[in-house]
């Protein structure tokens, strides 16, 4: 499902503009460069990162609610990525995040960006 960006919807704009915004900022966080080792390193980093998972999940799980068809692949996973940070914290491994950041966030970003593309 391809959507216009002149008719789509303020709060499902609002909500894709939103986990863009969350990639950006831990890009940032991580720096160009992304070494596990650093992430690893830094409990500030880590939280400021889960922060923004979290919010990307829970962006993810309202979009679902208004567009159920949306083109993002593994938006279901996202959605558990969520509750599992939430919910189940202490089974999460800096690693399982780290393998997030570097094969399914670039992925999230491109579609998103697609979406938003006027």
């Amino acid at each position: 499902m391809k959507l216009n960006f002149r008719f789509m919807d303020n709060r499902l704009m609002k909500l894709l503009k939103d986990i863009s915004i969350c990639i950006e900022n831990i890009d940032n966080y991580l720096g160009e460069k992304k070494i596990f080792e650093d992430y690893d390193s830094n409990f500030l980093v880590q939280d400021a990162v889960e922060r923004n998972i979290i919010t990307i999940g829970e962006a993810m799980n309202l979009i679902l609610k208004i567009s159920p068809d949306i083109e993002i692949s593994n938006s279901r996973k996202i959605v558990d990525a969520r509750n599992k940070l939430t919910h189940g914290y202490d089974e999460i491994e800096n690693l399982q995040i780290w393998n997030i950041i570097i094969k399914h966030l670039p992925v999230l970003e491109y579609e998103i960006s697609k979406l938003l593309r006027p």
